[in-house]
């Protein structure tokens, strides 16, 4: 699960916005809605990284797909520390 940290917050392309999000989340569970809007990113650009986070087990989602409220893993929650280390060298960047 390090790996898989490392590689979609720091390594990828779209790293810098799912550190946002997983910023955001960290601080409570939201939609992609209230996401977008709390981020200023564009709707579908949320979802695509939501996707990604979804299929990289980081997140979770309950409810219909629509009004999914996004949640931590218990992977990822297990895996914290590398999360928080994560964060902190892309902040430091």
């Amino acid at each position: 699960m390090e790996g898989v940290l490392w590689y979609v917050l720091a390594s990828s392309r779209g790293g810098p916005s799912r550190v946002r999000i997983v910023r955001a989340l960290d601080e409570r569970p939201r939609n992609a809605n209230q996401l977008a809007t709390e981020l200023d990113l564009d709707y579908t650009t949320v979802r695509h990284h939501l996707d990604v986070l979804l299929e990289n087990n980081v997140v979770g989602r309950s409810g219909d797909e629509y009004a999914a409220v996004y949640t931590f893993t218990d992977a990822t929650r297990t895996n914290w520390d590398t999360v928080e280390e994560i964060l902190a060298t892309v902040e430091d960047d």
